[in-house]
């Protein structure tokens, strides 16, 4: 089986959020699984050097935008046994950012859309199965169904629309996008790409892809409904018999107290010395009071309200009157970050704001911190959750989306649980479960470091998620998972060979006691008379 990612970012070259960790990991995952997939992207300016200068270059053509040719290259590089290819323009992603939030973004992932779909027989791999990632792929399923049909080999193909994040649609003007994509009127109409007067990316995969999925079964539900819908709730409930919801997971390899790269110390399960230093680094270097006692509270999350952080904001003064420290990593609305700058000026020492993305920082957060707080509004998936457990880091959630199909709630009447949640959006309801996390932290040692224990327990690796993509594969294409023959059954051991027994004869007849038998004599010596001595044999003369 052939599958073919496409996407606008991608870890390692690449990367804004989870999409990125999403698309590195799942393919590398689903070759284990006996699949053929590969990956195409956009190559961006701002990829790193080291693997710009690692590409192959497999060709060049044009891509009809409109009226005009635009030059499109091809050029690949393997990493992990997976091969990726990437889109070549400069002229069209050659910015600093990835994504400018400009009209103009519109042009661009309509190129790489397009582009996607000419490149196929230029690197001679036609997929069973075009895997489609946000809305900045939306538009290959109908341009598939719409201008490339004629040909037997797209005929034949499947599309897999995934939703990362309903609320990012990409909408443009019709009178902007109609003439570059050469699609009749009859496609800016409420049943195919119109929305709300404009031409929705998102829509377009929802409505033509051959299979719709999100990252989470709990927001599978929730996006048909009017409050997480995002407006396009009725679109999905359409659909609803070919929407699915597959959990994401992550990579264990990267995320592994036991090795990794960016700790100086290690630690695992059974012993948690090494995380209680790792936790005094982490204040040092963020400017933390390093004092063993309190817990550490972090947050690593775009600055958005969709993060829950207004909910933070109403009650940040009553977080940090507890003997707690908060810690917070991320960029975003200027609003948020003023409001931690100004409150870490109120808390010397006690809270800590690290305006930036930074990996390896990250990791240490998720290594050295004792809680980690994720309140959102909506989460499609939600991946800092499944990581901060891999860390023994437990996590405070709020129930929605991917938050609540991975975080199960502590319960210390019968022992269970990987972490605290709340479920309704206020931020009262959020406090609360922060205090309750607190005293149980210290209240009860024991209890707090089995808990630490049955979150390092928790497997949200890729294995599960890559065997139910696949089986959603097979099934669009039309394939019979061959059934495992049935065990054969055990033999039973043969007893072991008896030792043949000497043949003997009849026993005889018992006789009356009797002395014993005297040995036969020839038949023509004839016994002497008892008392007779024996005469000396006779001689024997020569002749």
């Amino acid at each position: 089986m052939k599958v073919l990612f496409a996407a606008s970012e991608c870890v390692p070259f690449v990367k804004t959020g989870g999409l990125a960790d999403v698309v590195g990991s799942l393919p590398i995952a689903l070759k284990k699984e006996g699949v053929d997939v590969r990956v195409i992207l956009p190559k961006y300016r701002v990829i790193d050097y080291y693997w710009v200068s690692r590409m192959t270059h497999i060709g060049h053509f044009s891509v009809l935008m409109g009226s005009q040719q635009v030059y499109c290259g091809i050029d690949s590089v393997e990493d992990n046994g997976i091969t990726y290819y990437f889109v070549d323009n400069l002229a069209v992603f050659g910015g600093e950012e990835i994504y400018t939030g400009q009209e103009q973004d519109g042009f661009r992932f309509a190129f790489f859309c397009r582009a996607v779909l000419e490149s196929l027989s230029r690197i001679d791999f036609f997929p069973d199965v075009l895997h489609c990632h946000d809305w900045q792929t939306g538009l290959i399923p109908v341009l598939l169904h719409e201008q490339y049909a004629w040909d037997e080999r797209y005929q034949k193909i499947k599309t897999v629309y995934s939703i990362h994040n309903l609320r990012y649609q990409g909408l443009y003007t019709w009178q902007r996008m109609g003439p570059i994509l050469g699609l009749n009127e009859g496609y800016f109409s409420p049943d195919n790409l119109e929305f709300y007067g404009l031409v929705s990316f998102m829509k377009a995969g929802i409505v033509f892809a051959s299979h719709v999925s999100t990252v989470s079964p709990a927001y599978a539900q929730e996006i048909r409904t009017e409050y997480f819908g995002e407006r396009m709730d009725g679109v999905l409930r359409k659909r609803q018999d070919v929407l699915s919801g597959i959990l994401n997971g992550i990579d264990n390899t990267i995320f592994n107290p036991r090795d990794d790269r960016f700790l100086n110390v290690h630690f695992n399960a059974k012993s948690f010395e090494n995380k209680l230093v790792l936790k005094r680094q982490l204040q040092e270097e963020c400017g933390l009071e390093q004092r063993d006692t309190p817990p550490v509270i972090s947050m690593i999350t775009r600055l958005t309200p969709q993060k829950g952080l207004d909910l933070v904001e109403h009650v940040l003064d009553d977080i940090l009157r507890m003997d707690v420290q908060l810690l917070v990593l991320g960029k975003g609305d200027a609003h948020y970050e003023m409001l931690f700058a100004r409150a870490q000026g109120r808390y010397p020492g006690r809270l800590a704001l690290r305006c930036e993305l930074n990996e390896g920082m990250a990791h240490r957060i998720y290594a050295g911190s004792d809680m980690f707080l994720m309140p959102s509004q909506f989460e499609p998936c939600g991946l800092s959750q499944m990581i901060a457990l891999r860390y023994g880091t437990v996590p405070i959630v709020r129930e929605t989306g991917g938050l609540k199909d991975s975080i199960v709630p502590y319960n210390a009447f019968d022992n269970t649980g990987n972490g605290f949640s709340f479920s309704n959006y206020n931020a009262h309801e959020m406090l609360q479960t922060i205090e309750r996390a607190v005293a149980v932290y210290y209240d009860d040692k024991e209890a707090w470091k089995r808990l630490m224990r049955r979150a390092m327990a928790c497997d949200y690796s890729w294995d599960a998620s890559a065997r139910t993509y696949r089986q959603l594969y097979e099934t669009l294409l039309g394939i019979v998972p061959e059934e495992p023959a049935p065990p054969k059954p055990k033999k039973k051991p043969a007893p072991p060979a008896k030792k043949p027994e000497p043949e003997t004869k009849p026993a005889a007849k018992p006789k009356a006691a009797t002395p014993p038998a005297e040995k036969k004599t020839p038949a023509a010596a004839k016994p002497k008379p008892a008392g007779e001595k024996p005469k000396p044999a006779a001689k024997e003369t020569k002749k």
